[in-house]
């Protein structure tokens, strides 16, 4: 019954994006059916990203101290004892870089500051060296005219403020992560007009406190991924989730009534969303969906929306999710001003409302799902379903209020080779960035697109056997030496104002001699 549902359902999604995508653009066949550059606004900003851990290395140099994610990769809990130790070098090769990024003409790039390098023992002095480094960066990218996006924090706080209160399951940190927000906004904020507080909090909350498969390893029978010695994943997740909230809001109230007048940036968060779709036509899956998207989304969002968790959420977890003061609700409550969305691709979603038959249970089994789709923990492709990001920009659109939103994580995963011929993640663009399109139109409130990644980098999940990069980085090279994918020279081509076809490209069987000149017109 289940595969009979299921092939229909998918099959109208299919059609219906197609549909859609000719009723916006006034396009009576797939060959007229062409974008450039030209068709978004001038003020949408196209780039790609990184993050301070996956780029930067220079773990022990000029006075940085491991954040969590360092211990967590030297205590072996990524793909073959792998660290980022060294990384891409970013911190010693930021100019090569930018010079890439201009080549490429990215018009914005997002990064993440290191809690750790700026402020090494979590609170108290700061780090000249680590100031000297970002000033050195903002001020690279801003002399060529590209736009920075700063992350604060990006799954690597301070070790130090891990061992000493243990880290977001605390209160504590609220007025650290404040602090630290502080230093930021008034060293780096003349120059810096988007500011992203927290990254993908909800994926945080689950990897490190519930699962264990991410920094700080906490987690706790039946429910670990990696055996660890401290935590419990039935009450951490909702905890550390909590005080994301609360420092987050902390940080935006800080920076509007201290900077915003004068700097007049934007302060916002990131959500990790899937495309959630109901795996048959049944009411339980429908409704299973509609679960999950309250868990995963809702659990941010509703709170920044409302002052308070989804209704949902509140009902199954009960006392082990916390509940916010007046005070407190009424500071979450508007504390942004955009919201960066991650996505990748899209799960089917299947009832499994037994196993809240179960006394002990953590976030996911609270969720009551099945979730069917790419496996999230191993070095294989995404498949190409660009209906997800529009089905949940859509969503955003009709019970979120349609806020300002950028995309800012949106790429293939390939497996990590020599092979400069990714066509797969030239695909992968082209249809998302079609998506994106769709979406803009069709009044999503959409302010631009920041591809994943900008250089292959070191991943959280699977180290360096994964790739996302535009450019492939050579670690069998003592200096890194950087080479661009077919990708990074179809993204240049795109944002220099060249135009593209959003259906299926016609590819030769043999992709390995495909000429770049497959791809434009």
């Amino acid at each position: 019954m289940m595969e009979n549902n299921k092939e229909p359902l998918s099959l109208i999604i299919i059609i219906g994006f197609m549909l859609l995508l000719n009723l916006v653009l006034g396009v009576d066949s797939a060959e007229k059916f062409r974008i450039t550059r030209h068709d978004f606004p001038n003020d949408f900003v196209f780039g790609s990203g990184t993050s301070a851990y996956q780029w930067e290395g220079a773990a022990d140099e000029d006075g940085r101290t491991p954040s969590v994610w360092d211990t967590y990769a030297h205590d072996g809990y990524v793909h073959g004892g792998q660290n980022g130790d060294v990384a891409c070098d970013g911190y010693h090769k930021y100019k090569e870089d930018v010079k890439l990024m201009v080549e490429s003409g990215l018009e914005a790039y997002r990064f993440s500051i290191s809690w750790s390098r700026l402020i090494p023992n979590g609170r108290g002095p700061v780090n000249p060296k680590a100031l000297e480094f970002y000033n050195n960066l903002i001020n690279e990218l801003i002399s060529n005219g590209i736009q920075p996006h700063v992350t604060l924090h990006n799954f690597d706080f301070p070790q130090a403020l891990e061992d000493e209160y243990g880290g977001w399951i605390s209160r504590k940190i609220v007025r650290d992560f404040t602090n630290y927000a502080d230093v930021c906004f008034r060293e780096f904020g003349d120059r810096v007009s988007y500011w992203i507080t927290i990254n993908e909090p909800n994926v945080f909350s689950l990897g490190g406190y519930d699962q264990g498969n991410g920094p700080p390893h906490h987690c706790s029978p039946p429910f670990c991924v990696n055996k660890s010695k401290r935590g419990n994943s039935t009450t951490e997740p909702y905890l550390a989730l909590h005080h994301i909230l609360l420092a987050h809001s902390s940080a935006v109230r800080l920076y509007r009534t201290k900077y915003k007048e004068k700097q007049n940036g934007f302060v916002g968060i990131s959500v990790y969303s899937f495309g959630f779709f109901p795996n048959t036509t049944t009411e339980k899956d429908i409704l299973a969906a509609q679960r999950a998207r309250d868990f995963f989304v809702g659990w941010v969002m509703e709170p920044l929306l409302h002052g308070d968790y989804p209704t949902s959420m509140k009902k199954i977890a009960g006392t082990r999710i916390p509940t916010f003061t007046d005070r407190e609700s009424k500071l979450v409550k508007g504390s942004y001003d955009f919201i960066g969305l991650i996505h990748y691709t899209n799960l089917n979603i299947t009832d499994n409302s037994l196993v809240l038959e179960s006394n002990l249970r953590d976030f996911s089994a609270d969720m009551a799902v099945l979730m069917h789709g790419s496996d999230l923990f191993a070095n294989a492709e995404y498949p190409i379903e660009p209906w997800g990001l529009i089905e949940e920009l859509n969503h955003f659109k009709l019970n979120y209020g349609n806020p300002p939103m950028f995309i800012y994580e949106n790429g293939q995963r390939t497996a990590s080779n020599a092979s400069l011929q990714d066509v797969s993640r030239v695909k992968y663009l082209q249809g998302y960035i079609g998506a994106t399109l769709h979406s803009l139109r069709n009044g999503s409130n959409l302010k631009g697109y920041i591809a994943w990644s900008f250089i292959d980098l070191f991943e959280l999940l699977d180290g360096y056997e994964s790739s996302f990069g535009l450019y492939y980085v050579d670690r069998n090279d003592p200096e890194l030496k950087r080479y661009p994918k077919l990708s990074a020279k179809w993204y240049s081509w795109f944002l220099k104002g060249r135009s593209f076809a959003v259906e299926a490209i016609e590819l030769e069987k043999d992709s390995s001699h495909i000429s770049i000149d497959h791809f434009f017109d």
